[in-house]
């Protein structure tokens, strides 16, 4: 494996961006701080704002929607301040390391991965991935092998477990049983290949009906 190289150290700043792989005239760039190693943003660059980056020590980047370069500090002030720059082993990636003074995000967040993914979505993902790739060390992966009457067996369990603690007003295992009881009930959601967005939008329908009315639609 080649070792990442600092382009900003480069003699030959041309012959280094010759030596890079951009896809349709552009190369994908991770903005890191220098200092916290916290990602920023992600842009593209093409070799003449990768150029101009490494010539003047500021970002630039090309956008894809205005068909041009744009300096980051054009529009909102914040500039960033290059430390190093660096190709990846494969030449086709870019991390840049800066500086950053004030907000990196155009929404005014230091970092434009302020967005945390829904706690719930993640571990689907998770089980869904334990049904694609089985591991003998996996519990999930073990339910997906016993079919679904282990896998309702354990739901039947979890929902008994659950209403025990219901039952016994203890707020902690509320919590923890809940938990467990939801995470079987996504491991049936993924045997049957059915997703959270099918889940929400069935939700979605109801908002505004009433309990009643709705349980009396599905009799006809």
């Amino acid at each position: 494996m080649k070792k990442s190289i600092n382009l900003i150290n480069s003699k030959n700043i041309s012959k280094s961006i010759q030596s890079l792989k951009f896809v349709n005239g552009l190369i994908p760039a991770v903005i890191q701080d220098h200092k916290k190693k916290d990602v920023l943003m992600v842009a593209y660059m093409n070799k003449e704002s990768l150029q101009k980056t490494l010539e003047t020590g500021e970002t630039y980047f090309y956008s894809r929607s205005r068909k041009r370069l744009w300096h980051k500090v054009e529009t909102s002030g914040h500039i960033q301040k290059v430390k190093a720059v660096h190709a990846d082993c494969d030449g086709d990636t870019l991390l840049v390391e800066v500086e950053q003074v004030a907000a990196a995000c155009h929404t005014g967040n230091r970092s434009c991965f302020f967005t945390e993914m829904p706690v719930a979505e993640t571990l689907y993902e998770t089980v869904l991935e334990r049904k694609k790739t089985p591991s003998s060390a996996s519990y999930t992966s073990s339910l997906f092998k016993g079919g679904i009457d282990l896998i309702l067996k354990k739901v039947g369990e979890e929902a008994g477990e659950f209403m025990i603690s219901a039952k016994n007003k203890k707020k902690s295992a509320i919590i923890h049983e809940t938990a467990d009881l939801l995470y079987h009930l996504l491991v049936t959601l993924c045997y049957h290949n059915i997703t959270l967005d099918q889940i929400e939008s069935e939700l979605t329908k109801r908002t505004g009906q009433s309990g009643i009315a709705e349980k009396q639609s599905r009799r006809k």
